[in-house]
């Protein structure tokens, strides 16, 4: 796909059909996603549709204004943000004389141009030749009409369609293994970050709320934080320092989304795995866009199917297995009214803090919090041990708060080293477990 290609948007409303978002707000999404990708949205509209059509998904008459919208807006390109069988995209292509993608296709050309990782891009090839596979029905039936079949072994379309298919099983059959690979270095890595003393954060939230841009003011580091849906991809993992917490790790996630493809579903788990491993998560709202509420609700959804929360369907409150903290971003953009509306339900709020990633406001206070968060659930625990246990009482000066420490005799005068420390449940865990290896 050409960057700097003109386009046509139209989102479908499709009568009967239940979307998490108003078709404005969908609209407006598409629009982002297709300036995620470099191209330019010329012309965009909501286009009601009545009855699906199965050829075109349009009416014919639809169809006949899409095209004279595309030659106005001199668009050479048309973006459909729905979902288009292989029959409907060729259809209208070949009736508009243009190159039409729906909105999965859209997505795939983002996360292919995003993922940086190795497992990134062999999961993102793996979604495309899943939906290149749907794809490939008729897409060969010009051939049978020029040079036709014997019936018994099938025209050469039908031939050159299974040699595809053949092709792809295959492509995809190897890819899955190099994930399989892959995935259990992964895992091998987290494993050790979970031996490590450090409580992990993760930061979550709809895309473009402005995970990457809070990541990079609590870091100091330049992750990539443009103004695009989807601009970070891949996990990313930071050091940072706390109030009451020596070292903690932060670590960035791609932005979630509404109606995501089904091809996608597993690529973007995938890359969630991190968040259901984390001590804290961060659920970073745009709480200035309209449809803050409803992208709430979809960040609580993936949430749900990753196992994090529990409850929460029918207007009571999410039971999570993670402490979350939602930070109320983009504060600096609201109007005066609506900031303080918003202060006075923040205020009732302790899991809520509202801030600028942007100016900075109010940073030190979500630190804080983040921090008090931390050290709630550590428990301080008395040791009595050998002076000679030299390797666990130097593990516990590393992995906990040494709050007194001395040294004593037992009682047959055997020399020994008491300690009172503060511990996260996590060290608590390994201590007890006496897994200090690593």
């Amino acid at each position: 796909m050409t960057r700097g290609a003109r386009a046509l948007v139209i989102c479908p409303d499709i009568r009967g059909v239940n979307h998490d978002l108003p078709a404005e707000e969908r609209l407006a999404e598409a629009i982002g996603l297709a300036n995620a990708i470099g191209i330019v949205v010329a012309e965009s509209y909501i286009q009601p549709v009545r009855d699906v059509r199965p050829a075109t998904l349009f009416g014919a008459g639809q169809v006949e204004q899409i095209g004279t919208q595309a030659e106005l807006a001199e668009a050479e390109l048309i973006i459909v943000d729905g979902a288009l069988s292989a029959i409907q995209q060729r259809t209208l292509e070949e009736n508009l004389k243009r190159k039409v993608i729906d909105r999965t296709g859209l997505i795939l050309e983002i996360f292919g141009e995003r993922a940086a990782t190795a497992e990134g891009r062999l999961q993102v090839e793996l979604a495309h030749l899943d939906y290149q596979a749907s794809r490939l029905v008729r897409s060969w039936t010009h051939l049978e009409r020029q040079r036709g079949g014997y019936g018994f072994l099938g025209g050469p379309g039908e031939t050159q369609i299974e040699a595809d298919r053949r092709m792809i099983r295959t492509r995809m059959s190897r890819l899955r293994k190099e994930l399989e690979q892959v995935r259990k270095t992964r895992a091998l890595h987290r494993e050790r970050r979970t031996r490590a003393p450090w409580p992990v954060i993760a930061l979550v939230g709809y895309t473009n709320a402005g995970k990457s841009t809070l990541f990079n003011r609590l870091t100091g580091s330049d992750v990539m934080a443009e103004d695009l849906l989807f601009a970070t991809l891949d996990p990313t993992m930071r050091a940072i320092g706390l109030p009451g917490v020596e070292k903690a790790i932060l670590s960035d996630t791609v932005g979630f989304i509404s109606d995501l493809p089904t091809q996608l579903v597993a690529a973007f788990r995938a890359t969630l795995e991190e968040v259901t491993n984390a001590d804290l998560i961060l659920h970073v709202r745009d709480i200035a866009n309209p449809a803050s509420a409803a992208q709430k609700t979809q960040v609580l959804e993936v949430l749900r199917g990753l196992d994090v929360i529990s409850g929460g369907e029918e207007g009571e409150e999410p039971v999570s297995a993670i402490p979350i903290l939602e930070v109320w971003n983009k504060w600096d953009l609201l109007t005066d009214d609506t900031r303080e509306d918003l202060q006075v339900r923040a205020a009732d709020d302790v899991e809520v803090v509202p801030l600028s990633a942007e100016t900075g406001f109010n940073i030190d206070a979500l630190e804080e919090r983040i921090g008090q968060v931390l050290t709630r659930s550590a428990t301080t625990r008395e040791f009595v041990l050998p002076t000679s246990a030299g390797r666990e009482i130097a593990w516990l000066h590393a992995h906990g708060d040494v709050l007194e420490e001395e040294e004593l005799e037992s009682e047959d005068g055997a020399p020994q080293h008491r300690l009172v420390v503060r511990l996260g449940p996590k060290e608590l865990g390994q201590f007890e477990s006496f897994d200090l290896a690593g």
